[in-house]
């Protein structure tokens, strides 16, 4: 199945009040997948039951925050990594730096191999205004869309 995807009207400047108006496309969601749901899923492509699923990925959960807050990056496999980026407004003498600059953290995922083959294998559709399909195509296509 393709990624859905809409396009909206917004400012190419934001920021800027009599900034030109643009069209840009914006991911359109096909619904959520649960805990239970990934459990079940995973349940059923292996030799463990549900509960074990949610088991492991409840304690993955535990120890990732663990580790990250060490300052660790923490590497799972093909599947990825996480880690913990930090960043601040700029001063130019280290002394006017304090803590308080410092800009809230934000939890960094960077895929492994096969996720990032999915990015390179992608295909999107346009989702038209009523919610059915508009187009299709693919990720590596270089032509725009048309409105």
């Amino acid at each position: 199945m393709a990624q859905g995807f809409k396009l909206v009207l917004r400012p190419s400047k934001p920021g800027e009040k009599d900034s030109e108006k643009k069209f840009y496309a914006v991911s359109k969601t096909n619904g959520t997948s649960s805990m239970k749901t990934l459990c079940k899923l995973i349940s059923a492509r292996s030799t463990v039951s549900s509960a074990d699923v949610k088991a492991v990925l409840d304690n993955l959960n535990f120890v990732l925050d663990m580790e990250l807050q060490e300052g660790r990056i923490v590497r799972l496999g093909d599947f990825g990594s996480f880690r913990i980026s930090v960043s601040s407004d700029g001063v130019t003498d280290k002394k006017d730096f304090n803590s308080s600059m410092l800009r809230p953290p934000r939890i960094i995922f960077t895929p492994g191999g096969e996720l990032k083959d999915t990015k390179k294998t992608l295909e999107y559709s346009r989702i038209s205004q009523d919610g059915t399909t508009a187009e299709a195509g693919g990720s590596d296509s270089d032509s725009p869309s048309e409105i």
